[in-house]
């Protein structure tokens, strides 16, 4: 019955549908090669050209798992490198940042890697990335690109749990991503049953971070475990000496693949800077965020130490700004926390150190803020390239302090572009140059870069809040002798500008008012502001005044002139001149009384050569004393009962004159017989 009714349906199909066929356009592998193509299928045979995804002879999953991610053109780097990868050349491939190279290897290592080996052999591919957080993303791209692939990935980084990671490990993985650190803990720990041996393809993923961080004994000893008939990829934005060297020594003839120049910026990047003092730099922060940066954009904000990031972040917090830190030495489980924190849109900010200047991919980030200037030029580009990503606009604004002027001179020596001061005027006119600034340009030829300050009359108010704000605070005033410690350190290892950058960075003008600060002025107040601004201006100078001498070497300089006119000339300096003027009197007397001096120095000379005579000499007679005058009759001489004499206001002697006896004989002196007949002796004892 089952049979009957199920022919009938056949029968009923065909004779509804006749010849008819349906198109769908999908490709149908059992039909004819003969066959002619119409409507989608035509379509998309013609898409299927040049520079596309699909003319890379890809597989289906991997094409699937290319549409579900989003990408419709390969970039630059992505075109160049992925054929060539498929060729099993070796491949050094720099591009500036947010170019999109994790895409670039990770599509030809799914193709080759295709499905999991039921083999225990061992992992086959190989990615190293400097950093967790790196590593970490390039899993979840490996995750999100092979979603339709059976292949088996294991991550190894510090800080998890390395009992996970064992079992990971243990269900025979076809790709390893790790950090150098962790993954040669590992081959020590289960020497043996752990080992590189199958890989046929290792990627070093930001090369030159990877060395710059001192990872070079690891990574060679990575290399040892491998087969020397891998094929090995190098993708960075830079291309330091180190890392040249170990192309050379460690990649079998590489293709290099350059497309930018390692001093390229996004075009689609809007960068300011801020002159700003060292202890201003807080209050500018919050202007920055309040007044200056829409509510709701996403912002990174670096700074130098760990120490400056969780102080930066407990600020910010108590300001009311949600905001998340991440920094080295933080806990691996609150650093994913606070980054899928900021990456879901429940913080605006995120205050990092350099750790999060390199790789990390955070999507539709508007802003990054140089709270410490970068002292190497390349690591301002790797900052800046976390935002104006994948065709996105965005903007870098960046705090320069007096003595860090010269790393923004060598900066723009390293970018090829003019650096000058904001002009002098006021908040008006800057605001109105706000336009002109934000022009667009041509790329090739970039318009100088503008430098200027803060109006000082919005930042004294802030400071004051910020310093009722600190005071209030224990755990903020807990921490600030460990943050100038911090910063004492980091500008003691810090490497210093050139000499010729600091040499014109103090030859510059005064720089006026930037114009997107003034611009975020409210026009309301900004009359006001104006009429305040020129005392400002006043106070800062007088702030920022270092004189070239203290006050007493410029008197020593003055009396080494033989004059007072520089020091009495200067307004304020009245004691000086009084000083001078007393010198001169005292001159004066002393030249009047030079005879009556002369004459008191000559006495004194004869008393003391008499009294060097009497000393060694002796005294004459029965010890009869004569007297002598000195000045007057204050200075005669009075003698005791013994006859003896001392001078009155003298230095007296001590010793009896009677019974003393010279070393050395003196003519007229008495002899040792003498004395002895004095004092009835017969003989000597």
């Amino acid at each position: 019955m089952r049979g009957a009714s199920s022919s009938e349906e056949d029968d009923w199909e065909a004779g509804a549908l006749g010849a008819q066929t349906l198109d769908f356009g999908f490709d149908d592998p059992e039909a004819s090669s003969s066959k002619k193509l119409t409507g989608r299928r035509k379509k998309a045979q013609k898409k299927a050209k040049a520079g596309t995804f699909e003319a890379m002879n890809l597989s289906p999953p991997v094409l699937k798992g290319i549409r579900r991610k989003g990408f419709r053109l390969p970039t630059p780097i992505q075109r160049k490198t992925i054929p060539l990868i498929m060729q099993g050349l070796d491949i050094v491939g720099m591009a500036r940042t947010g170019s999109g190279k994790t895409a670039a290897f990770v599509i030809p290592l799914l193709e080759r890697l295709k499905e999991h080996s039921g083999t225990a052999s061992g992992a086959r591919a190989l990615i190293l990335s400097p950093t967790r957080e790196l590593a970490l993303q390039t899993f979840k791209v490996v995750q999100d690109l092979g979603r339709s692939m059976n292949l088996r990935t294991a991550v190894l980084v510090g800080g998890d749990a390395i009992e996970a990671q064992f079992g990971e490990l243990a269900a025979n993985p076809d790709l390893i991503v790790a950090t150098p650190g962790r993954l040669v803990h590992m081959l020590m720990e289960i020497k043996g049953a752990f080992n590189l041996k199958a890989v046929e393809l290792a990627v070093f993923d930001e090369a030159d971070r990877l060395f710059e961080m001192g990872f070079a004994e690891e990574i060679n000893q990575i290399l040892s475990g491998m087969s020397s008939a891998r094929q090995t990829l190098l993708f960075s934005a830079t291309m330091p000496r180190i890392l040249a060297e170990f192309a050379r020594a460690g990649l079998k003839d590489p293709e290099l693949i350059r497309l930018d120049a390692e001093s390229r910026i996004s075009p689609d990047l809007k960068i300011h800077f801020f002159r700003v003092r060292e202890e201003e730099k807080l209050a500018a922060l919050l202007f920055l965020l309040q007044e200056v940066i829409e509510q709701g954009q996403s912002t990174i904000l670096f700074a130098s130490t760990r120490h400056h990031v969780e102080y930066l972040a407990l600020v910010l917090e108590k300001e009311r700004i949600r905001a998340v830190a991440v920094h080295g030495n933080q806990d691996q489980s609150a650093r994913k926390i606070n980054l899928a924190k900021f990456k879901a849109g429940k913080a605006e900010v995120l205050v990092v150190t350099d750790v999060a200047a390199r790789g990390l991919d955070i999507p539709l980030l508007d802003n990054v803020i140089n709270f410490d200037f970068p002292p190497k030029p390349k690591l301002f580009v790797h900052r800046c390239g976390r935002v104006a990503r994948a065709g996105r606009t965005g903007t870098s604004y960046n705090f320069v302090s007096g003595d860090e002027l010269g790393y923004l001179v060598d900066l723009h020596l390293f970018l090829g572009r003019k650096l000058i001061p904001s002009p002098m005027r006021d908040l008006s006119k800057a605001a109105a140059d706000l336009a002109r600034l934000e022009a667009g340009s041509d790329p090739a030829n970039p318009p100088p870069s503008e430098f200027g300050r803060f109006p000082q009359t919005v930042l004294d108010p802030i400071m004051g809040h910020v310093t009722a704000l600190v005071n209030e605070s224990a755990d903020l005033l807990i921490q600030q002798k460990s943050l100038a410690n911090a910063k004492a350190l980091y500008v003691k290892t810090r490497p210093p500008a050139s000499s010729e950058s600091a040499r014109r960075a103090k030859s510059f003008e005064k720089e006026g008012i930037h114009p997107v600060l003034a611009a975020a002025v409210p026009s309301m107040v900004l009359g006001g502001l104006e009429a305040q601004e020129s005392l400002a201006n006043i106070t800062a100078t007088l702030r920022a005044y270092r004189p070239a001498q203290t006050v007493f070497e410029a008197q020593v300089a003055s009396a080494r002139a033989g004059h007072g006119a520089g020091m009495a000339a200067t307004p304020g300096m009245q004691a000086a001149g009084l000083h001078e003027r007393n010198v001169e009197v005292m001159k004066m007397k002393r030249e009047a009384h030079r005879d009556a001096i002369e004459a008191h120095k000559r006495q004194e000379q004869a008393l003391l050569h008499e009294e060097r005579d009497v000393a060694v000499g002796g005294v004459d007679g029965a010890g009869a004393k004569g007297t002598r005058k000195r000045k007057g009759a204050t200075a005669s001489a009075s003698h005791d009962e013994d006859g003896k004499s001392h001078k009155k206001n003298g230095r007296r002697s001590f010793r009896d004159e009677s019974f003393y006896l010279s070393h050395e004989p003196a003519a007229g002196g008495r002899t040792a017989e003498q004395v002895r007949t004095e004092l009835g002796c017969l003989s000597d004892v």
